[in-house]
């Protein structure tokens, strides 16, 4: 059992030959409130987090803004701490804030990148973008001075009704939703169990130039507590420095987590070992996990 765990998450460094995807630059933040009842017991106190969609001419990124403020906020008092700390290892923590998993969309290519958290590291996982039978109705409606459309399916087990714009011409949406004429600015299943809610749209900001002196040239290279913080979430693009991996190498590692966590996490310290010790040592947090009897995606009814 633990040469097939070590193996499980061995598999999940395995780099893949795809072809990069182009960058695109983002020029629009379209923000949401999520909302998912994952506990049906607890109906009153739904999961919810602010998510933003950044559009590009040809692909979006769609992520917790939530913790890109967290981000944001201990980038600054990691820097404040280096500079303060005697040695230059300042003892902090970076907690995680928000969803870990990101959606890289590029509608184009039939494409879907995922940014996701597993075990010691980081992996980009390549699917095929799921293609949705959308039904466009003639109602219409107003968010935030946007002109949108309503659009229905089924997906992912749930029945959807969202509002896309045509003025936005890229055929994108939150979390896997995709495939209508314009940006989807406002979705959510007709139970009201699942909601992205829109919460307003701005034009980005260019990012500043980081400083070359304080800059990570090498993510892959740089402590685990810092890496990624110097990410431009404008540009639309799984960062370089990800682990690539398959999705079913991705999904047999998380499997073996799920079933055996304390073993998965005895080989993943293993497996970092191997790869020279650069990552921290997994500790298993034995506390009770939250209840999510009613997930975003749910099994098709036979």
């Amino acid at each position: 059992m633990k040469k097939q765990l070590l193996l499980a998450v061995s598999l999940l460094a395995v780099f893949i030959g795809a072809k990069g995807q182009k960058p695109d630059t983002a020029w629009l933040m379209v923000h949401y409130k999520f909302t998912q009842v994952r506990d049906t017991t607890n109906r009153e106190h739904p999961y919810t987090e602010n998510m933003v969609l950044f559009v590009g001419k040809s692909a979006s990124n769609y992520r917790s803004y939530d913790g890109l403020i967290a981000d944001r906020q201990f980038k600054k008092a990691y820097a404040e701490a280096v500079a303060s700390s005697p040695d230059g290892q300042p003892n902090i923590n970076r907690k995680g804030v928000g969803t870990n998993i990101q959606y890289f969309q590029y509608p184009g290519e039939r494409k879907l990148f995922t940014r996701e958290l597993s075990l010691l590291d980081q992996y980009s996982v390549e699917d095929t973008l799921p293609v949705i039978a959308w039904k466009i109705r003639g109602d219409t409606a107003t968010f935030g001075g946007l002109h949108c459309q309503k659009a229905t399916c089924h997906f992912k087990g749930r029945d959807y009704v969202a509002w896309f714009c045509p003025d936005l011409p890229v055929h994108s949406g939150p979390w896997k939703l995709n495939g209508l004429p314009g940006v989807i600015v406002d979705a959510h299943d007709t139970r009201n169990d699942v909601i992205f809610a829109f919460d307003g749209v701005e034009r980005t900001v260019s990012s500043p130039a980081p400083d070359p002196a304080t800059a990570n040239t090498d993510e892959k290279k740089v402590d685990f507590i810092t890496r990624g913080l110097d990410d431009d979430p404008n540009m639309i693009k799984p960062p370089a420095w990800l682990q690539k991996t398959t999705r079913q190498a991705f999904d047999k590692a998380r499997e073996a987590f799920r079933k055996n966590p304390e073993a998965a996490a005895q080989a993943a310290n293993a497996a970092n070992m191997q790869d020279g010790g650069n990552r921290p040592i997994l500790k298993m947090n034995h506390g009770t996990p939250p209840i999510n009897n009613n997930p975003i995606e749910l099994p098709e009814q036979q």
